[in-house]
């Protein structure tokens, strides 16, 4: 997924150069909508929906978003050269877990967080090379003895004897 992403994301910039005439998505009323929904104290869906959407809990979410700033400046929210407000931390991380999480195209994600082709595959692109650097040695390792013996004790509560993992309990 990630290889086209790359590809479509030089292919975007490639039309660019054609000078296509900018949509007003309306970004900075979809990223407050954003943080209304889900990013504030008291906002309109409850943990669950956030859980449920997000497939992780908020914490989880924010020291994702925490552990991405430092590690990449690009996610941080800035002006542009003429001085407009780009687009929210929140928007961009969205972006990358609804394409990665769901498979949605960049053109499902822009009906949510409101942000063009390019700057979704770009979000895409940097969030994952941000992932493998910062979580690779922790996470993202073979499972050690110690890490199979606790998956499948752990399985074998749930009723799945043999099953080390799988987010679809197929494997």
């Amino acid at each position: 997924m990630l290889a086209a992403a790359v590809c479509m994301l030089n292919q975007s910039r490639q039309h660019r150069r054609r000078h296509a005439p900018n949509v007003d998505r309306r970004k900075e009323s979809r990223g407050k909508n954003l943080l209304e929904d889900y990013f504030i104290p008291n906002s309109l869906y409850l943990v669950s929906k956030f859980r449920e959407r997000y497939s992780m809990q908020p914490h989880l979410f924010q020291k994702i978003m925490h552990d991405i700033c430092n590690y990449d400046t690009y996610f941080i929210q800035k002006y542009d050269a003429i001085g407009v407000l780009g687009l929210l931390l929140e928007q961009k991380l969205t972006a990358a877990l609804r394409m990665l999480a769901y498979g949605a195209s960049a053109e499902q994600v822009d009906e949510i967080a409101r942000m063009g082709k390019s700057s979704i595959l770009e979000c895409l692109v940097r969030f994952c090379d941000a992932v493998e650097n910062l979580y690779t040695r922790e996470y993202l390792r073979k499972p050690t003895l110690r890490d199979l013996q606790r998956l499948l004790q752990k399985a074998e509560t749930r009723g799945f004897s043999g099953m080390i993992g799988s987010i679809d309990c197929m494997h």
